[in-house]
């Protein structure tokens, strides 16, 4: 369901309802009349129909996490806000960029329409954008021959339906800037699964092989990887990610159910890093 299609046709039909009355019924009723439903309630929802779609369109739009993918940054049900405009100003609906600000730069969280199905929306993080080479072996990452470092934080476990997975929690900092996230691996797990990766376009600019892999990241696109490392299907399998596909920047988490209803408030009101 494409709930920003239905809330530009609400806003629109409401706001033709509005204009309908100022211009044609609104002259044809009676000075004491009262206006008819049809009328009242579309000018009663049209303000705010309008204000909820241009802060979800130029602003930010919320988002809920539905996968592991990206623990323990983000766990399943956190409900997060995506900065819309730091990348450049989009269409609506189209999101077609016209007004270009700024580029994702590596550590980035971002969410963005699947290249697979574009319907769909992904979000995981930034490791290579156009020109880098994106090395992964052993379970390292490299950039352009710097390594992201990484130091072991102690143990991460979550219940993954009714299955319990423990994990190693490392802290990785990004290799050139002031910015470090922290990153979970599965020890028996392998750092790709060759047998899993898909034809995709570029596929030419990528080397696989039980250690891992190689990729030089195509002009105009993005590497992009889970940090939840060994529970995430991510580029390593279905490619780059086209820039015209990107949504925007997750940055606040502002509600989880689990952490409000237990008291710890751990995670509401956290930036996101």
């Amino acid at each position: 369901m494409n709930f920003a299609l239905i809330l530009f046709v609400a806003t629109l039909v409401t706001g033709a309802m509005v204009l309908a009355d100022r211009l044609f019924f609104a002259r044809r009723r009676a000075a004491e009349a009262p206006e008819p439903w049809w009328i009242e309630y579309p000018k009663s929802f049209f303000p705010v129909l309008l204000i909820v779609f241009l802060l979800r369109s130029f602003l930010a739009e919320p988002f809920k996490i539905p996968s592991s993918s990206m623990r323990p940054t983000l766990e399943v049900g956190d409900f997060i806000l995506v900065n819309k405009f730091t990348y450049g100003i989009r269409l609506p609906i189209i999101e077609q960029k016209i007004v270009p600000l700024s580029d994702p730069k590596a550590g980035d969280v971002v969410v963005f329409r699947y290249p697979v199905n574009p319907s769909q929306d992904f979000i995981k993080r930034v490791v290579g954008v156009g020109g880098d080479e994106v090395l992964y072996r052993d379970k390292q990452l490299t950039v352009n021959g710097r390594p992201w470092t990484q130091k072991a934080d102690g143990s991460y476990g979550y219940l993954e339906g009714l299955r319990f997975e423990s994990t190693e929690r490392f802290r990785e900092e990004v290799a050139g800037a002031e910015a470090a996230h922290q990153i979970a691996r599965t020890p028996q797990a392998q750092p790709v699964y060759v047998q899993n990766v898909r034809p995709y376009p570029g596929r030419e600019n990528c080397d696989y092989n039980d250690r891992g892999f190689v990729c030089r990241v195509p002009k105009g696109h993005y590497f992009v990887m889970g940090d939840n490392r060994d529970n995430s299907d991510d580029s390593r399998y279905w490619g780059f990610v086209p820039d015209d596909h990107l949504r925007g920047r997750a940055f606040f988490i502002w509600f989880n159910w689990d952490d409000i209803s237990s008291l710890a408030f751990k995670r509401v009101g956290s930036g996101i890093r």
